[in-house]
């Protein structure tokens, strides 16, 4: 399949779990999250918007999605914290390989800047995105161990080495897109968060949160 039959596979609300590795303090770090994936047409609005911002003409997209979350992490510091947000992204794929190309994105997975990555559809149709940043750089992957099943795994590193590295399982609850108040307040209130004193490391959490 394609880049976007791949972003059409993953619309729908997921619960997804994640274990993190920090490599520099050597220890591991479990996060939960709801997301909801919506698919949006190559004439969106939103799309438009977005290429505009990095420049690239809007008539290159084949679309893309709106990607809403709300999660937490063990070492969340009570009211500290906000895994909560939302992203938009857009498909650019290679005018000769609809398989390759560059995803834009209003906000990266290491960095909460507006970014461009390269996407490529590896020989078991998943997909692999590579994303350069000012201080660091991260590669993604991205497969469907069955249509309600996804799972991905990334890879930080920013001087010189490694910073962290992320798995995620991630199962389809519904293949509605609206999530209420009140059904994001519950998801808060059964991922409450575990407190643990003396470290933060906000930043490494993803964004995307898919």
């Amino acid at each position: 399949m394609d880049a976007v039959e791949f972003f059409q596979l993953s619309a729908g609300r997921w619960s997804s779990k994640r274990t993190t590795h920090h490599l520099a303090f050597k220890r591991a770090e479990k996060g939960e999250s709801d997301i909801v994936v919506e698919t949006l047409a190559a004439d969106d609005p939103e799309i438009i918007a977005l290429c505009e911002m990095h420049s690239i003409d809007p008539n290159l997209s084949v679309g893309g999605s709106r990607v809403r979350w709300l999660g937490t992490m063990a070492w969340d510091r009570e009211g500290d914290e906000n895994h909560e947000g939302k992203t938009v992204f857009a498909i650019v794929p290679d005018p000769d390989n609809p398989r390759k190309g560059r995803l834009l994105r209003e906000r990266g997975y290491a960095e909460i800047v507006p970014v461009v990555g390269r996407f490529e559809m590896d020989d078991e149709d998943g997909l692999v995105l590579t994303t350069e940043y000012e201080t660091m750089s991260s590669v993604e992957r991205f497969w469907f161990a069955s249509p309600d099943l996804r799972m991905r795994t990334s890879a930080v590193k920013r001087f010189g080495g490694l910073s962290t590295a992320t798995f995620c399982t991630e199962s389809r609850v519904d293949s509605d897109t609206d999530v209420s108040d009140t059904e994001q307040s519950e998801v808060k209130n059964e991922t409450s968060s575990v407190t643990e004193d003396g470290v933060n490391l906000k930043e490494f959490y993803s964004v995307l949160g898919w």
